[in-house]
């Protein structure tokens, strides 16, 4: 009941954080506040082995970041949320028929195939596909989210999350080129990786930080080695914060995008570029 309870408080909180230059140092307060009372009190301190053991499973702590991010942007440019959706949202990553020769005196079998992402401005999409010029009749109608920013949230970093990643970064670019893929994590969990040559734009360490060793995790899976680690433990995430920093830095990313405008063609020679 009080984790519930203090959950309600912390959104509550989000939503009367100003849109100023404190919006950041603010919001991101609360979240540290409300995470080392989760990672701690609830998860750490409880007194069932399986809490600490499946709580990526459980979802207690890994999709907070999730939640907490389109407060943030919400607060941070409100403008956003009048036009796009800002959120959790699975996005338009390729389009493909299936229909044959036998099978095309109908309609083309227009499909859509859609990626799940932890965060995203994104904008719904209507399309309509026929061999009807008219769209008359025989019509496949899809909905579908068209990603501009997206981002994948992972507690930990290992080489593996960084490899799909960089496929499914991919995949929003090839569908939308003047899309931004980044990548978030808590805890770098592999040595780091120049994204120069991939999709990815940018990999944000949101604590500045590396994953705990597994000899020391290792002690947290039973309630007798919690307790002796609890300090070494505490001592550890104040250590290593959420940085404002960095979360700055996530929004310099959508304030970058959202200055983003078609060229105008008829400027080119003037400008010299194109």
């Amino acid at each position: 009941m009080e984790a519930r309870s203090r959950y309600k408080d912390w959104l509550e909180k989000l939503t009367q954080v100003p849109g100023d230059d404190s919006c950041v140092t603010e919001a991101v307060g609360l979240l540290n506040e409300y995470r080392s009372f989760l990672d701690l009190e609830v998860v750490f301190d409880s007194d069932a082995d399986f809490l600490y053991r499946q709580k990526g499973q459980l979802k207690l702590d890994n999709t907070v970041i999730e939640e907490f991010l389109p407060h943030l942007v919400a607060r941070k440019f409100p403008q956003i949320s009048e036009k796009f959706s800002i959120g959790p949202h699975s996005c338009f990553a390729a389009l493909y028929f299936t229909s044959t020769m036998g099978t095309a005196i109908a309609t083309p079998g227009t499909l859509v195939r859609t990626k799940a992402q932890d965060f995203t401005i994104s904008k719904r999409l209507y399309l309509r596909a026929s061999f009807d010029r008219e769209h008359a009749t025989d019509v496949d109608r899809l909905e579908v989210n068209l990603g501009y920013l997206c981002a994948e949230c992972k507690t930990n970093l290992d080489k593996t999350m960084f490899q799909e990643a960089c496929a499914t970064a991919h995949d929003v670019k090839t569908a939308v080129p003047g899309a931004r893929y980044l990548l978030l994590c808590e805890w770098l969990d592999m040595t780091p990786i120049s994204t120069v040559g991939t999709d990815i734009d940018e990999v944000l360490i949101l604590r500045k930080a590396r994953r705990l060793g597994s000899q020391i995790r290792s002690t947290f899976a039973t309630r007798a080695g919690r307790l002796s680690r609890r300090n070494d433990y505490a001592t550890y995430l104040l250590a290593h914060p959420f940085a404002s920093a960095v979360f700055e830095r996530f929004l310099t990313h959508i304030s970058a995008s959202l200055e983003n405008q078609n060229p105008d063609e008829a400027d080119t020679l003037a400008r010299g570029y194109f």
